[in-house]
């Protein structure tokens, strides 16, 4: 059967998890989704949009929002694929389209959620003797009372935060002080988050696909686990911290690695932990790791994302876009058409 693919944005933001909130992206993804879209219909793919004649500049005239009424909208209008380019959680009005059987690119909402909470997904990797950086919780019960088992500085995250966002190094018990405050008292991040030893060293990102059938130099290979795309470096950080894509494009702080750097022996142990880390989290869709060397040179894994960022330089206006796992997928000759047709076939259904 030929494929007819719709593609979701996120609507409005998501639930509440154990008291931990997600920031919603002004737009829902609606621009990496209008990029997916507009990228399939240049390459032949039937595309299902809201109107029958979208503007190419128009994100919302490609996507369809992530609502009961939006899915319904898609399926109606003959969408047998839903490209699930949003933010997904356990009881998402998605999950009844699986169960009937439609067909779904991107992850399993109960998994997206769980794995979508860092502390959650460090205690899985630790259990797994995956390196991570030391840890420690902070909630309302305990920000005046804990310990830390590591020195300053270190970095202060949200449990569910989207990139970079709410990130922020911390060099002495004062600004920490100061900004566990602030982080709970805009309650834009719920009631706990967590302290993370601050690396040094350099930063990298790998993007981990999973296991199936690519393309790959005209030639069909058929992967059986999941496996990683050539990782990127991160440069030109801000306070130590790798700026929101939405305000440094990555193109202009990032760069593949070279030939040479992929082969050293840190940065193939880093691609092999992420690749298990992808399996033990069932990732069915790309999931993006970004890893940091400590002192001794070994990378740890500090961010697993359920969902990384698919902005791609497909249409006319937005040829400096291309997200991290775009820029990695050159590596092995694919353009963003190539990338995103790839993970087309992948598409599951129950």
């Amino acid at each position: 059967m030929s494929k007819s693919v719709a593609i979701l944005y996120q609507a409005q933001e998501s639930p509440v998890v154990d008291g931990i909130k997600k920031p919603m992206k002004p737009g829902g993804y609606s621009d990496s989704g209008a990029d997916i879209a507009y990228s399939l219909y240049q390459q032949g793919i039937d595309v299902i949009t809201p109107i029958e004649s979208p503007a190419v500049e128009n994100d919302l005239d490609w996507v369809f929002p992530d609502t009961k009424e939006g899915i319904q909208n898609a399926v109606k209008k003959g969408a047998n694929v839903l490209w699930l380019n949003t933010v997904l959680f356990t009881g998402h009005p998605i999950e009844k389209a699986i169960s009937e059987g439609i067909s779904i690119v991107g992850q399993i909402p109960a998994d997206a959620e769980r794995f979508d909470g860092k502390w959650q997904t460090n205690l899985l990797l630790t259990e797994h003797h995956i390196p991570i950086p030391r840890s420690v919780l902070i909630t309302q019960d305990n920000y005046n009372d804990f310990s830390l088992s590591f020195p300053f500085p270190v970095v202060a995250k949200p449990i569910r935060g989207r990139g970079s966002q709410g990130v922020s190094i911390v060099n002495n018990a004062s600004e920490l002080s100061s900004v566990i405050k602030n982080m709970f008292d805009s309650h834009q991040f719920g009631d706990a988050l967590y302290l993370e030893e601050f690396l040094r060293g350099e930063e990298i990102t790998i993007t981990i696909i999973p296991p199936g059938e690519y393309v790959i130099g005209n030639k069909t290979v058929k992967k059986d686990k999941h496996w990683s795309l050539p990782p990127v470096k991160r440069f030109n950080h801000q306070n130590g911290i790798a700026p929101y894509n939405g305000t440094v494009a990555v193109i202009n702080n990032s760069a593949l690695l070279t030939d040479e750097e992929i082969q050293d022996p840190a940065v193939q142990k880093a691609m092999l932990e992420c690749e298990k880390a992808a399996a033990f989290v069932r990732a069915k869709a790309p999931v993006r790791i970004d890893c940091r060397a400590n002192d001794k040179g070994d990378f740890l894994l500090f961010d697993l994302n359920m969902k990384p960022n698919m902005t791609g330089a497909s249409r006319p206006h937005r040829q400096d876009q291309d997200s991290l796992t775009a820029l990695s997928a050159r590596k092995i000759g694919w353009t963003f058409d190539d990338l995103i047709l790839n993970m087309l076939n992948q598409s599951w259904h129950i």
